[in-house]
């Protein structure tokens, strides 16, 4: 009965945030690891009336490493793509190459069986949340000097003047990514004015960390995270994974998210723990994909609680307020 319970939340994914529409060409990108969730969202898919393709490849060994050939190949001819990966091919140039070419893709990294019957998939009004998220994308996206701060101890002010908000709504149109079940607007600093303090105290959904069991603290100087310190094992691991890739822009500064999903939970997946409510994420390492300049080999999200964002001067989000 539970596969009932799935195909559910998969025929949701297919009809309502993707709006699959009969004839259209659907990619499912997937890895070895996902070939049963490529397997349930292609059935949903094709149920609606989609020309499904399945295109099965070997897990990639790092967040960012680019598809193989064909499996970009096939990316520039769809129409609508899910990426039920292991291993996130988000920030990737096959995904900008597919954008370019106006394909509507739902990046589903990391996903679970579980995440098929979350509150974020199922409860959501997708479309009622979406006009909360062009007007905070208005407001990144006319911005310029942006601060963030926290309770906790976090101050951090950047630039971001000529940058386009990325408008992450769920229900994305044509030539537009959104992570799925997240609902996020994110914005990628100017590349260098990044300076202060972040205190990290909600998530790492990356590498097994997960929820944190104790806040840690990392120092911006012109645009890069330069200590960081705290945090226990979680921290180490973070740390570990980043000085293995032997890349200083790892650690650039490289995005400001706002969660704005009303029905997700933190759970330690990245596609669920960004989109909470009452958090903001700073991404760090590429920022690429998301219109700034830099690429790095490989992009992690720091989520902290409780933030407040202002943006010259003036706060448009306070907690869960969003006051615009």
């Amino acid at each position: 009965m539970k596969e009932v319970l799935l195909a559910r939340g998969a025929l949701r994914l297919a009809q309502v945030n993707a709006r699959v529409r009969p004839g259209e060409r659907v990619l499912v990108v997937a890895d070895y690891a996902t070939a049963a969730l490529a397997k349930r969202v292609a059935c949903a898919a094709a149920s609606l009336g989609g020309e499904v393709v399945t295109a099965l490849m070997p897990p990639r060994e790092r967040h960012g490493q680019e598809p193989p050939a064909p499996v970009a190949a096939a990316m520039r001819e769809a129409e609508v793509i899910f990426t039920p990966v292991s291993i996130s091919i988000t920030h990737t140039q096959a995904v900008k190459d597919a954008l370019k070419a106006r394909a509507r893709i739902l990046a589903m990294t990391d996903w679970s069986d579980e995440m098929f019957l979350s509150p974020a998939l199922l409860e959501t009004d997708f479309h009622a949340q979406a006009a909360v998220c062009r007007k905070i994308g208005k407001a990144f996206t006319e911005g310029t000097r942006f601060r963030l701060t926290s309770p906790k101890g976090t101050d951090l002010r950047f630039e971001a003047g000529g940058r386009k908000a990325n408008v992450m709504t769920n229900v994305p149109d044509p030539g537009e990514l959104s992570p799925v079940p997240t609902i996020e607007v994110n914005v990628p600093p100017v590349e260098g004015t990044a300076e202060g303090t972040l205190i990290v105290d909600a998530s790492v959904p990356y590498l097994g960390i997960g929820p944190l069991k104790e806040p840690f603290t990392c120092r911006v100087e012109k645009g890069f995270i330069v200590s960081l310190e705290g945090g226990g094992e979680q921290a180490e691991v973070l740390k570990r994974a980043i000085a293995s890739h032997n890349d200083p822009n790892c650690w650039n500064v490289a995005e400001l998210g706002v969660g704005l999903n009303p029905g997700a939970r933190m759970t330690g997946r990245m596609l669920e723990d960004e989109g909470v409510l009452n958090t903001i994420h700073i991404g760090i390492g590429t920022s690429l994909m998301l219109g700034g300049t830099l690429k790095a080999a490989t992009h992690y999200d720091l989520i902290m609680w409780d933030p407040t964002v202002e943006i010259d001067g003036r706060v448009v989000q306070r907690g869960k307020d969003i006051l615009l």
